[in-house]
C-alpha cells in the first residue's frame, strides 16, 4: 500500500469537496483566498504552543506530545495542499509523480523506521519547527518543504505508518466537521470537555478502524446526539 499516494488522493478529494473544483488557482467556489503556506505557518505556530516554551509561566509543564502529534499532522495537510496545488498550475506531473518524488527525499528512508525516538530537547525541536516556517517564508522548492516537515513530524515521534493513521483519522474528522456546520460556525468542537481532535485519537487508539466505522462513532459521540 502506498501511503503518501493514498495520503495525497484523499487531500485531493477534501479540498475538491470542501472549496470547491479548481481550488488549486487560489480560490474556493465561494470566492476566498486560499493562502497554503499562511496555513502552514499559523499551525506552526500552534506547535510550538505545545511545548513548555515559556520562561514566566508553567516552567515545569512538560510537553503536550499527543497535540503536538496533532498539530504536525495538521501542517500535513497544508503542506500537502500546497504541492498538489504547485503541481497542477506548474504542470510538474500527476500526483503519483509527487508521490515518487517525496519517496526519493533524503530522509524518507529514517520515515519508514518502524519507530522513531528523537535525542532533541524541547528547544531544539522548536528550532526545527522554526526551520520549517523560515522554508515556508523563503523557500520556492516543494522538495525543499517536504523534507523539512518530515524532520518536524520524526522528531514529534511520527513515522509514516503513525503519520497515515492519523492523517485519515483527522481526514475523516474534517469531513465530519464540515457536515455538521464548520464552515457557518454551529459546530462543536469541544465534547464532553474533550476537543474533537482528543476524541478521535482516543477511538483510533481503542481499536482498527476504518473511515466509514470511524465517521459512525465520531456521529455517536458528537454532543448534538447526547
Amino acid at each position: 500500500m502506498d501511503k503518501i499516494l493514498q495520503m495525497l488522493q484523499l487531500q485531493q478529494e477534501l479540498n475538491d469537496a470542501t472549496n470547491g473544483m479548481g481550488w488549486e488557482n487560489g480560490f474556493t467556489d465561494k470566492g476566498k483566498s486560499i493562502d497554503w503556506r499562511r496555513c502552514s505557518y499559523l499551525e506552526c505556530a500552534e506547535l510550538i504552543e505545545s511545548y513548555p516554551w515559556k520562561h514566566w509561566k508553567n516552567i515545569e509543564a512538560k510537553a503536550d506530545d499527543a497535540n503536538i502529534k496533532i498539530e504536525a499532522v495538521d501542517i500535513w495537510h497544508f503542506i500537502m495542499s500546497e504541492a498538489l496545488q504547485k503541481y497542477t498550475l506548474e504542470d510538474l506531473g500527476s500526483i503519483e509523480k509527487l508521490a515518487d518524488n517525496i519517496k526519493v527525499l533524503a530522509n524518507f528512508q529514517s520515515f519508514c523506521a518502524k519507530s522513531v525516538v528523537t535525542d532533541k530537547n524541547y528547544y531544539e525541536q522548536i528550532e526545527t519547527v522554526e526551520r520549517l516556517i523560515k522554508v515556508l517564508f523563503c523557500e520556492k522548492n516543494i522538495e525543499k518543504l517536504m523534507e523539512t516537515f518530515i524532520e518536524v513530524a520524526l522528531q514529534s515521534g511520527l513515522n509514516i505508518d503513525s503519520l497515515y493513521s492519523l492523517y485519515v483519522g483527522k481526514n475523516i474528522l474534517n469531513k465530519f466537521r464540515q457536515d455538521h456546520g464548520y464552515k457557518d460556525g454551529s459546530y462543536i468542537k469541544v465534547w464532553d470537555g474533550k476537543e474533537d481532535n482528543i476524541v478521535m485519537q482516543s477511538i483510533l487508539e481503542k481499536e482498527a478502524v476504518t473511515p466509514q466505522s470511524l465517521y459512525k462513532a465520531l456521529t455517536q459521540a458528537y454532543p448534538s446526539n447526547s
